[in-house]
């Protein structure tokens, strides 16, 4: 089984700028970032990420958890919009979907999943993007992993971390 979180942030923590990820990201990123979505067996996503960020079309399945049962991904036939914990909507999707999941989220689920030790590891690209929202401490969001592999392309860190 594969777990992994993957996240964008700017170098002063920034998870979104002008509401969303674009604010934030680089090409770099993201063609790393859709190249790790395409061999995962199922995203999962929080109902905030589904209704700030491009879902309407993606290349397998995508489960939003959410207490929201208003599905903003109703076009997109390969989501299912679950009103469950991070942590029962990851259990659940693993039996119908696959071990293999990306999880492509804000800070709070991806906190549920490292209190409720449920992810193998994070994928972290941090870009040179400042004055954001929604900061994040990156030292104590690492502090639960062991980094296996540090990268930089065009001005973007990318980090592969494993769980301590």
């Amino acid at each position: 089984m594969a777990i992994f979180a993957s996240l964008v942030v700017g170098s002063d923590g920034s998870t979104s700028k002008g509401g969303n990820s674009r604010g934030i990201t680089t090409g770099a990123d993201r063609t790393a970032f859709l190249s790790r979505r395409r061999s995962a067996d199922f995203l999962l996503i929080g109902g905030e990420t589904a209704r700030t960020e491009p879902y309407h079309r993606t290349p397998v399945p995508v489960v939003v958890a959410s207490r929201s049962m208003i599905n903003s991904l109703a076009d997109n036939r390969l989501a299912y919009w679950w009103n469950l914990s991070p942590t029962a909507a990851l259990a659940k999707g693993v039996k119908k979907f696959g071990e293999n999941v990306l999880v492509e989220s804000g800070p709070s689920l991806i906190d549920d999943l490292l209190l409720n030790k449920a992810l193998d590891g994070i994928y972290l690209s941090i870009t040179t993007v400042t004055g954001g929202e929604n900061h994040i401490d990156i030292a104590a969001l690492m502090s639960n992993f062991i980094e296996v592999n540090r990268q930089v392309i065009e001005e973007t860190q990318f980090i592969e971390a494993k769980r301590r």
